[in-house]
């Protein structure tokens, strides 16, 4: 069973699925919706799998693969996961199925086909799971630069009005980002042909470990973490996104900043990281200075907006900004915070679009000046949107606060001043959340909310799964935590650093000494 290629069937059911669904009638829509599902249950099934095997192995990278591809230049389809990739490859088997039932019929408004976008949404899936799991650099940087053509078109396709701004923005973003991480991928070949006997090679195994110089990894680094930090998106290359989510339907807003983006901060701790040791220290103050901007930043925006969904959207940069602080404190409750809050992350944010996105099509607007009192007419959705938003400010007993509290605790035994402002970003979070929920759930019933209908049954089916993993991650996050840990730990060796020594306190007897 271990010598069965687990991980390349896991990436290739979704792209096969992808091409049975554009098989499918156009006018057979509900069939493609329908198969388009069982192709994403049956994905999450396989991750299942793979986790249960992945326990059952040994070393950092399990489950490996390597395949040739051009031998000569050293190209080959290589996958291994560790506790990292692995705790990802899970939160987008689950958040798949969620996405495809939450936007069952997203696309009807629009007048296009909804196979259409069941066939992206599963190519993207097929994409991101493979990004997740490559450990060659080239099959990296061709997944994550190829993922951004069907964002494009969802965004595009099944936007809002100004879809066709949004999509382009966020296309050129990316492609700048991924030309600066091309030249880096270049320059990290020549240099392995260089200091290699066996000449160039984009394996992550041979190239970990690689004596560059300073100036390279410099170089090199700052090429990857460019394209990095558009991704994720780290201030200031940030701006793409509140137009993106913003345009584009909820559910596509939320496959793209509750998974999607997190392939940018991955990159950080797969590549940058192991890669680039020296770099990554010296420049960490730096990357931890920008983390801080943007948690601040974002929420601070967030708190002026009167647009729902973009207000979603500065939230998310402001959290994005609590996982790249992690990883650049470079400690080990920092990267396993750091971690874990890209997987929480992704479970509340996808269940905060699909609520917000519920609301905005009940009253054909998302504004929230347009809504109060929805409570009474619809209090299951009242109640869901209070649980999500509570995770989204990191409530104690909710997922979010145990990986928020290690990026914390983390980053403040390494830099204690950006830890104290970053708490101001826990603030502020309260601050435009619950007066969100304020202004659109309670007081007085408007004359156009007065009708609205409860929560339906699959808009039920889509949340549940996220509201549960919420609460149980929230009180028992030990066995993710557990195999998070097994890989930022060997990252963290490879990056040459260790957990600062806690200070001690002087006694009475030292002191007069």
């Amino acid at each position: 069973m271990s010598d069965f290629p687990w991980l390349s069937v896991l990436v290739a059911v979704p792209a096969v699925g992808a091409l049975l669904v554009g098989l499918v009638p156009r006018r057979r829509g509900v069939l493609a919706k329908a198969l388009g599902l069982a192709v994403s249950l049956l994905t999450l099934g396989l991750t299942i799998v793979v986790a249960l095997l992945y326990r059952a192995g040994e070393g950092q990278f399990r489950l490996t693969e390597q395949y040739g591809w051009v031998e000569r230049f050293g190209l080959y389809w290589s996958l291994g996961v560790d506790g990292v990739a692995l705790a990802l490859i899970a939160l987008t088997a689950v958040v798949t199925p969620v996405v495809l039932v939450g936007g069952w019929d997203e696309a009807e408004p629009t007048g296009r086909s909804g196979k259409g976008f069941v066939f992206l949404v599963l190519v993207l899936e097929a994409m991101t799971l493979g990004a997740f799991a490559a450990t060659d650099v080239l099959a990296f940087y061709i997944l994550f630069e190829a993922m951004l053509v069907p964002m494009y078109l969802l965004i595009g396709s099944y936007g809002g009005p100004r879809r066709s701004y949004a999509a382009v923005k966020f296309l050129l973003y990316n492609l700048l980002g991924g030309l600066v991480m091309l030249a880096a991928v270049i320059g990290l070949y020549v240099q392995s042909a260089t200091l290699r006997p066996d000449g160039g090679t984009f394996l992550l195994s041979e190239l970990v470990g690689l004596p560059l110089s300073p100036q390279a990894q410099y170089w090199i680094f700052a090429g990857f973490m460019v394209a990095f930090a558009i991704k994720a998106p780290l201030w200031p290359f940030h701006s793409w996104l509140p137009d993106a989510a913003g345009e584009a339907t909820p559910s596509t807003a939320a496959f793209l900043s509750g998974v999607m983006d997190k392939v940018g901060t991955f990159g950080m701790i797969h590549l940058c990281l192991p890669l680039f040791p020296q770099a990554a220290r010296d420049l960490a103050p730096v990357i931890v200075t920008l983390a801080v901007v943007s948690i601040l930043y974002g929420a601070l925006v967030a708190i002026g907006q009167s647009d729902m969904i973009r207000l979603v959207a500065y939230a998310s940069i402001s959290h994005f900004g609590f996982i790249v602080l992690g990883i650049f404190a470079l400690t080990s409750q920092g990267g396993a915070g750091a971690t874990l809050y890209m997987v929480n992350h992704g479970l509340s944010t996808v269940a905060l679009f699909l609520v917000v996105g519920f609301l905005v099509t009940r009253r054909g607007s998302r504004a929230i000046a347009d809504f109060g009192g929805v409570q009474r007419p619809a209090p299951v959705l009242a109640g869901v949107l209070l649980v999500v938003a509570l995770a989204t400010l990191s409530l104690p007993g909710l997922a979010t606060f145990v990986s928020e509290f290690l990026v914390l605790v983390g980053t403040f035994t390494r830099y204690p001043v950006a830890a104290v402002f970053a708490v101001l970003g826990i603030v502020l979070a309260a601050v435009y959340m619950l007066w969100m929920y304020q202004r659109v759930m309670t007081g007085p019933v408007r004359p156009t909310t007065e009708g609205m209908r409860d929560m339906r049954g699959r808009e039920a089916l889509a949340l549940a799964p996220l509201l549960a993993l919420l609460l149980v991650l929230g009180l028992y996050p030990k066995p993710l935590l557990d195999v998070i840990n097994e890989g930022v730990a060997p990252t963290l060796s490879q990056v040459g650093v260790a957990d600062p020594e806690p200070v001690q306190p002087a006694t009475a007897e030292g002191a007069s000494g």
